[in-house]
């Protein structure tokens, strides 16, 4: 059976003014052309559907539009789980509908999958809260899947039946997965976990999260995974949360984070994005392989001495979003600043490192001469708030104009 693992889709995401949902539309007209060249049978999806618990209509449409389209009627199911972006009530809302589509949708660690069957040899054959086990169209053996959406400390104690705080989640979910895979997950079926967070190696190596994704490490560590942590009846585990493509665990049982479709901030920048295929069979271990996406822009982060060569780096990466660091003598002036604008539509920000005028924009050392005129003070505010960058004339423009309407 082949088995397509994709994440944190972030669908409606910006990057400051920029919109990526044209990006987005993209990416995901070039995973459901994988699915159908690499032959899917399933796919998995492992949070994060959404950037945020209200997306954006368009953002919404795009989501059933691509799952519906990924499912083939129920030809090929879809199985989506909620992240710690996503609202677990809106995810789970047209699962009714869904389900006649093939689709599976659960928010909730709790979320129990009904049991039903449609034309096309869909099935689910057994389920609990966690767990679901499936009959693929055209396969006669069972997928059992352990299903672990973004789960904090109230849903979890609340999954779980304990009202012990102090006990760490680790524990609650190991305990929970041995307990379903003792029960379910023999070796005369495929056995899958896919969950949506943080995982480490059993060594204690520590993976950075990114600054959006933050909040799914509790403090003190209490959610932190270790993949020895998993059953030993698992075959392959799904994982969204982190970024890119990162191996937890390697080898017969792999703990795999598939990376997001596109890079949503500069930490990404550089970075190669995947979807994974797995061939999977029962009692034996599976085989992976990672399959590039190239659509969306790329981002890039720039330094450049002086606007010239800024100008030089910008036309080279002209397909890409970029962060642009300008070492330059002098303060960035607003003719520069459209200069460079003009040369590069993609142009996030920019960050000046003046080295000719040390001695300006340190406003908190310096004496206030309240004496200047209000311009000129607003300018020595803003100068030192933003590493001797002097303020353009549309800010200084405007901050005459908001004097003057409370002048009046």
């Amino acid at each position: 059976m082949r088995i397509l693992h994709t994440a944190d889709w972030h669908l409606g995401k910006r990057l400051e003014r920029f919109e990526r949902l044209e990006e987005q539309k993209l990416v995901l007209e070039e995973i459901c052309e994988i699915a159908e060249q690499q032959k899917a049978d399933l796919v998995l999806i492992a949070g994060d559907l959404f950037d945020t618990f209200n997306p954006p209509t368009q953002a919404v449409e795009l989501f059933y539009k691509t799952v519906k389209r990924l499912s083939k009627d129920g030809k090929r199911p879809v199985i989506a789980i909620a992240g710690n972006h996503d609202s677990a009530d809106r995810i789970e809302a047209p699962d009714p509908l869904a389900r006649e589509c093939g689709i599976i949708l659960a928010g909730y660690p709790t979320s129990r999958v009904p049991e039903f069957e449609l034309s096309t040899g869909f099935r689910v054959m057994r389920s609990e809260p966690g767990f679901t086990e499936l009959a693929i169209p055209g396969h006669e053996v069972p997928v059992r899947i352990i299903l672990t959406p973004y789960a904090n400390e109230q849903r979890l104690q609340a999954f779980l039946g304990t009202d012990d705080a102090e006990q760490e989640m680790r524990d609650l979910l190991s305990n929970q997965w041995k307990s379903l895979a003792d029960t379910y997950c023999d070796d005369k079926g495929i056995n899958l976990l896919m969950a949506h967070l943080f995982f480490t190696p059993a060594s204690g190596q520590v993976y950075e999260e990114p600054e959006d994704e933050k909040p799914v490490l509790h403090v003190g560590g209490a959610q932190q995974m270790y993949a020895d942590q998993i059953p030993s009846q698992i075959q392959y585990t799904a994982l969204g949360h982190l970024h890119r493509y990162i191996e937890i665990r390697s080898g017969e049982k792999p703990v795999v984070y598939s990376s997001s479709p596109l890079s949503y901030s500069f930490s990404e920048a550089e970075q190669q994005k995947y979807v994974v295929m797995i061939d999977a069979g029962p009692g034996k271990p599976v085989s992976t392989e990672r399959i590039p996406l190239t659509a969306g822009r790329p981002l890039h982060r720039l330094r450049a001495e002086g606007v010239e060569e800024a100008i030089t780096l910008l036309e080279k990466y002209k397909h890409a979003l970029v962060e642009l660091n300008l070492v330059t003598e002098d303060y960035l002036s607003s003719a520069d600043r459209k200069k460079l604008t003009a040369v590069h539509d993609g142009i996030v920000t920019i960050i000046p490192t003046v080295t000719g005028r040390a001695d300006e924009g340190q406003g908190s050392s310096q004496a206030i001469d309240i004496d200047k005129p209000m311009d000129e003070l607003f300018a020595d505010y803003f100068k030192s708030k933003n590493g001797g960058q002097a303020p353009g004339e549309n800010l200084l423009e405007l901050f005459r104009e908001i004097r003057a309407g409370g002048e009046n």
